[in-house]
C-alpha cells in the first residue's frame, strides 16, 4: 500500500508541475497583454482579434471591411496576420493598400502577447484607428491567449456546418461579435441559420451575431457599425 501511496503522490507531483508552468504561462501572457491594451488605448486604437477555423474566410472578411471601409484614409488601418508559415496573407492586405506585418509561428496553434508585441516594433501605429489581428486557423487555442485587444470577432463559415459553435463553445465564449461567413454558399449548404444564432446566443448571450459575405459584400458595412460601437 506504501508503493502505491508513493506512485500516487508521484502522479499528483507530476500533475501539479504541468498545470503550474501552463497558469504561469497564462499569467506572463495576459500581463504582457494588459501592457499592449494600454499602449493601444493611450494611442486611440481599436484592437480587433480575429479567430476562426483555418478556410472560414478570415482574410477574406478583411479584404471586404477594407474595401467597404467608413472612412477616407486606410492608413487608419493595420493589420497583423498570423500563420505557420509563409506571407501570402499580409501580401493580400499589402496589396489593398494598408499596412500588414506577417507572423509566422512556426508550429505555434495560437498567438500569443509576446508574439504581438514584437510584430508591432515593425508597424507604425501613427495615425491608426484600427489594428486587426488575424489569429492564427484555429477553433480553440486562440481563445486562451489575451493579445491586447478590445475585442474578439470570430469568423463561422457556411461549409463549415451550423453545429460549429455548439461543438467549439470554448471560442464562442469569449466573442463579442460571431460572424457567420460565406453566406453567399448558403443554397449550397443545409445550414441552419436560426438555429446557429440561437446555440450562439446560448453559449454566449452577449454575443452580436451577423450574416456576412465577403463576394457579395453582405452584412460588412453593418460589420463597421459594430467593430465602432
Amino acid at each position: 500500500m506504501c508503493e502505491q501511496a508513493s506512485g500516487l503522490n508521484q502522479q499528483q507531483d507530476s500533475t501539479r508541475i504541468v498545470v503550474e508552468p501552463q497558469q504561469n504561462l497564462l499569467s506572463n501572457n495576459d500581463h504582457l497583454a494588459g501592457h499592449i491594451r494600454k499602449r493601444l488605448e493611450n494611442l486611440g486604437i481599436r484592437g480587433i482579434n480575429l479567430m476562426g477555423s483555418p478556410g472560414s474566410g478570415k482574410t477574406a472578411l478583411l479584404e471586404a471591411l477594407i474595401d467597404q471601409y467608413p472612412g477616407e484614409d486606410l492608413t487608419e488601418l493595420a493589420v497583423l496576420e498570423g500563420d505557420l508559415a509563409t506571407n501570402r496573407d499580409a501580401d493580400r492586405i499589402n496589396a489593398k493598400g494598408v499596412k500588414a506585418q506577417q507572423i509566422t509561428t512556426g508550429s505555434a496553434c495560437h498567438l500569443s502577447a509576446s508574439m504581438v508585441a514584437e510584430a508591432l516594433i515593425g508597424v507604425s501605429l501613427e495615425g491608426v484607428k484600427s489594428l486587426f489581428i488575424e489569429n492564427v486557423g484555429n477553433l480553440v487555442c486562440p481563445s486562451k491567449f489575451a493579445l491586447g485587444t478590445q475585442l474578439n470577432l470570430v469568423a463561422v463559415s457556411i461549409p463549415e456546418g451550423d453545429d460549429k459553435p455548439i461543438k467549439y463553445p470554448v471560442m464562442i465564449r469569449v466573442a463579442d461579435i460571431v460572424v457567420l461567413t460565406k453566406a453567399d454558399l448558403l443554397p449550397h449548404f443545409d445550414f441552419n441559420i436560426e438555429r446557429c444564432k440561437q446555440e450562439i446566443l446560448q453559449i454566449n448571450h452577449h454575443a452580436r451575431v451577423l450574416v456576412t459575405s465577403a463576394k457579395t459584400g453582405e452584412g460588412i458595412s453593418e460589420l463597421w457599425k459594430e467593430l465602432q460601437r
